[in-house]
């Protein structure tokens, strides 16, 4: 199988050198319009072979996958006519800049029954399917909420605002972790020194008194990533930035004894032990590159295939409207 990479910025290269590597793939383009990146790029990467033109791949018989790793602007067109080429394709995260181009782009590869994934990279990581392997197994308990801080100084981003650029990870990590439909979407955001909103609040809501909230900020101080989930029966903390013991679940929580009326009920604190789960320590792009090729090669499934990336877009877009509203509730279709 032979690959395109698209974009050769800051993510493209770490695509080139996964797909490199990953079994079934026999050849691997790296592609840029800028001659200094593509240089710059061969040599550490002579494996590679590097061109221009990406519509000359497109319309070459020997490509089989695309992979777009440009800024979100031009995700939708590119991939467009990578599918309409009859490419499978990767994009890099958000699939999209809008939930109309998105649901296009997952119409068009449903019916040329093509692979169109996601690269929500952190689905890949150990710490996150652990964290999926221990609330399937029902040790969590019903989920109440899930609570992430994404946050650190810098870097601006001039086409997207705080939200596309940092909530879209944890935002594809909810979306992965829990199993139901949200049902609405509140933010407030603000901007400080450009056109878009630098700190942001995110409430994503769902049936059952279970809610979500994402604090994006890019002039923190310090570089914080942490999500905590709370169940009903126990607690979990991911913090990404730890160098080990990333995942550590407690076993704390609240139990009701009686419910003879607000000033009768009795609540009981529970607090019981830590553990750190033992993570796969495969690197995640290795893990969601093999994962496209397995996808195509009809062996898997996608694990973030384009209809969760339909789904961080659709929370995305509610989110800048409600900040345009003052914060007001978006309900989701």
């Amino acid at each position: 199988m032979k690959v395109a990479v698209i974009g050769l910025g800051y993510w493209g290269p770490n695509l080139v050198r996964n797909f490199l590597g990953t079994d079934g793939v026999k050849e691997v383009y790296a592609v840029d319009v800028n001659e200094t990146r593509l240089f710059q790029v061969s040599k550490r990467l002579p494996g590679a072979k590097f061109e221009k033109d990406f519509e000359k791949l497109l319309d070459s018989v020997d490509v089989d996958a695309v992979v777009i790793a440009t800024p979100v602007s031009s995700h939708y067109s590119l991939a467009k006519k990578a599918l309409e080429a009859g490419k499978h394709v990767l994009v890099e995260k958000p699939l999209t800049s809008s939930v109309a181009q998105a649901d296009e782009l997952c119409a068009l590869a449903a019916g040329r029954n093509l692979v169109l994934m996601v690269d929500h990279t952190f689905v890949y990581t150990g710490a996150v399917r652990k964290i999926k392997e221990i609330i399937e197994s029902g040790d969590v308990g019903d989920l109440f909420y899930f609570d992430s801080v994404r946050v650190n100084l810098g870097l601006f981003q001039h086409d997207v605002n705080v939200i596309w650029d940092l909530a879209t990870h944890d935002v594809s990590i909810m979306d992965y972790l829990i199993d139901k439909k949200p049902v609405a979407v509140s933010a407030y955001g603000t901007s400080h020194y450009n056109h878009v909103e630098d700190v942001a609040y995110v409430v994503v809501k769902f049936p059952d008194n279970l809610i979500a909230h994402f604090h994006v900020n890019w002039l923190a101080p310090v570089k914080v990533r942490q999500i905590l989930i709370g169940g009903q029966k126990r607690m979990i903390l991911y913090d990404d930035v730890e160098p080990s013991e990333k995942v550590k679940v407690y076993d704390k929580g609240v139990d009701i004894k009686t419910r003879e009326g607000i000033y009768q009920t009795l609540i009981q604190y529970r607090t019981g032990d830590m553990f750190a789960p033992k993570l796969d320590g495969t690197e995640a792009l290795a893990a969601l590159c093999a994962n496209f090729i397995s996808s195509i090669q009809g062996k898997s499934k996608p694990q973030s295939d384009g209809q969760s990336g339909l789904n961080v877009v659709r929370i995305l877009e509610a989110a800048n409207k409600s900040i345009r509203q003052n914060g007001k509730d978006i309900l989701l279709d």
